[in-house]
């Protein structure tokens, strides 16, 4: 695995989810790097380690979230350590009962299946059906790795890039929440 700067040159074998990852990032004129590994698939954490290594940047988990009767979703950005707990989550966002939306509604919102959620996703999201929450630890890092919508390349942004210009230019808000991430 190699870290390369913006882009990839030749984009023919590329989803077209993938492209206008980096359409949005060129048009924004964002800065970023790279790191392709088609044969290491970042559907686990262990893989993650492996790539974020490479990339040198935040760890993040993304997890995507629902309501009991699924009216509201959720997408939810926390450091990797941390366990994720819905009981801790809850009563900061006003919605009880949160649980794992089902890949249909992944795929319906941000077009992405399940292993590549990605905060780029959100771009796919235009009546504003995912509410983005960020867990305030995320911001401590310099950079923020995630999947330009899938998950056989990995992206290095700065963590300010994405907050104050990528996801302001998809329309979405940022809710910061607070998670202890401990076991008990």
């Amino acid at each position: 695995m190699e870290l390369v700067k913006g882009s990839p040159e030749n984009q023919t074998e590329r989803l077209e989810k993938e492209k206008r990852c980096y359409e949005l990032l060129d048009r924004l004129s964002i800065d970023f790097w790279r790191v392709d590994h088609p044969d290491a698939h970042a559907n686990t954490m262990e893989a993650c380690h492996e790539i974020d290594r490479v990339l040198d940047a935040f760890v993040c988990k993304n997890l995507f979230l629902c309501n009991r009767s699924k009216t509201k979703f959720y997408l939810l950005v926390m450091p990797g350590e941390k366990v994720f707990k819905a009981k801790e989550l809850s009563p900061q966002i006003g919605s009880s009962r949160l649980s794992f939306a089902k890949p249909e509604y992944m795929e319906e919102y941000l077009d992405i299946t399940p292993g590549s959620v990605s905060i780029l996703g959100l771009m796919n999201d235009h009546e504003n059906m995912v509410q983005l929450l960020v867990d305030e630890d995320v911001f401590t890092g310099e950079f923020v790795g995630c999947h330009p919508c899938i998950n056989t390349s990995s992206l290095k942004i700065r963590t300010k890039d994405m907050f104050e210009k990528i996801v302001p230019a998809m329309h979405h808000g940022i809710t910061v929440v607070k998670l202890s991430g401990n076991e008990s």
